[in-house]
């Protein structure tokens, strides 16, 4: 197998004009169409591919892009398209959602971050109530955005056998989340992470307390069985990942971290964790205490406000959780670990996106918030030995997931 190494994330529009040469390239097998609208107007691309020999077999919905920061979904979706155009697609028709929120990826501005550094120069990540795939379990009904809206419709509209999110982590490892487990998944996933350098996440804080039925493999509890998310228990449930018959939610790393695969039993998980929350506390309130000097004099610069006041304000619940009585008094070094990973980006990605707007303004605390910025983002690589993940890479280990659990469902 050769993997492109020059690759990088397509923005949208490229997103589109790829759809729209594979139209044409095989117009009795595929099509695109608009299927909803941004807050801004940017259009919604749904790419549609018709299977070889699926007999009436219910069809798959991949959504990309359904967090702005994490641009492989696009390119992922694109080959997966490629893919079921040569292949068959397991007698299914493939629908893609090539990019969730449009507005959001025009913010995030990283097609090939060189660093961690480089990638939050350029960093944006919207708040919850924002975020496409999470505004359910946050907002009523009447008050979703239209992004939430378009994307219900269409499984409402497909009644897809399979959804599958395709997401990423900036530093760490792959895992799979999924509302129902698909049995024998563990097994093609670890080999596929194995032969492509990718660690497995099999402590992931997203998914503490879950069931896993193998390394990296974790399924949602049930109403009422139980957590549904390490800091969040009702957000997972009432998400648009439940408004379907499975859904698989694929991460992959854009820097591998060797740390967050091991298995070995951590010696004092409470302390850690008490030492971890200290820690956030105190880097959050540093950036706290510049918010008050930043303004939103533009739709852009507002949208990094909202983003970094949702951070902040998450920060107190989590910091609460780490050294409440619910912190586990036993945990493996790779949980430690994903733990830790999380509190660093919380930090960081308020920082990094309240720079942004500093900087714009000509504020006199932007120097040494970038400082503060740059130092940060050199501690997170040299703690988890980062190491980058070429994009064909990525995509691959996504499109290997997919497919193996397209196979297995």
């Amino acid at each position: 197998m050769t993997l492109l190494r020059d690759m990088r994330y397509p923005t949208p529009q490229e997103l589109a004009l790829a759809a729209r040469a594979l139209v044409a390239e095989h117009p009795d097998r595929a099509g695109l169409r608009q299927t909803g609208v941004s807050r801004a107007g940017r259009p919604l691309w749904l790419l549609s591919v018709e299977g070889r020999g699926g007999g009436g077999t219910r069809p798959v919905l991949v959504v990309a892009g359904a967090h702005a920061n994490e641009p492989v979904g696009g390119a992922t979706a694109l080959e997966l398209a490629r893919r079921v155009v040569r292949d068959g697609g397991g007698g299914a028709d493939w629908h893609f959602l090539l990019c969730a929120d449009p507005d959001g990826a025009d913010l995030h501005r990283t097609p090939h971050p060189r660093s961690l550094l480089d990638y939050h120069h350029n960093f944006f990540r919207p708040p919850g109530p924002e975020q496409p795939e999470w505004a359910p379990s946050l907002l009523t009904p009447d008050r979703l955005p239209p992004e939430t809206r378009a994307l219900t419709a269409l499984l409402d509209e497909l009644r897809p056998a399979l959804q599958v999110s395709l997401h990423a982590t900036d530093l760490g490892g792959s895992w799979v989340q999924l509302t129902r487990d698909v049995p024998g998944l563990a097994e093609p996933f670890a080999k596929s992470a194995a032969e492509l350098r990718i660690p497995v996440e099999t402590g992931a804080s997203d998914a503490a307390g879950w069931v896993s039925p193998g390394p990296g493999i974790f399924v949602m509890p049930e109403t009422g069985a139980g957590p549904a998310g390490a800091f969040h228990p009702e957000d997972t449930r009432l998400s648009t990942w439940c408004h379907a018959g499975t859904t698989a939610i694929v991460e992959v790393p854009m820097w591998a971290s060797d740390l967050v695969d091991d298995p070995a039993p951590h010696p004092d998980p409470r302390g850690a964790l008490r030492m971890l929350a200290g820690r956030l506390a105190e880097d959050s309130g540093r950036v706290a205490g510049l918010r008050s000097g930043a303004r939103g004099t533009d739709p852009g610069s507002a949208a990094l406000l909202r983003a970094v006041d949702w951070t902040l304000g998450l920060i107190p619940r989590i910091t609460a959780e780490w050294t409440g009585s619910g912190a586990p008094a036993e945990a493996t070094a790779a949980a430690v670990g994903s733990i830790d990973a999380f509190g660093r980006r919380l930090s960081l990605r308020a920082a990094a996106m309240l720079l942004r707007v500093l900087r714009t303004q000509g504020h006199p605390a932007a120097p040494g918030l970038d400082r503060l910025v740059t130092g940060w983002c050199e501690e997170f690589a040299a703690r988890f030995q980062a190491r980058w993940v070429p994009v064909a890479t990525q995509v691959e280990h996504q499109v290997r997931t997919v497919l193996a659990t397209h196979e297995r469902l």
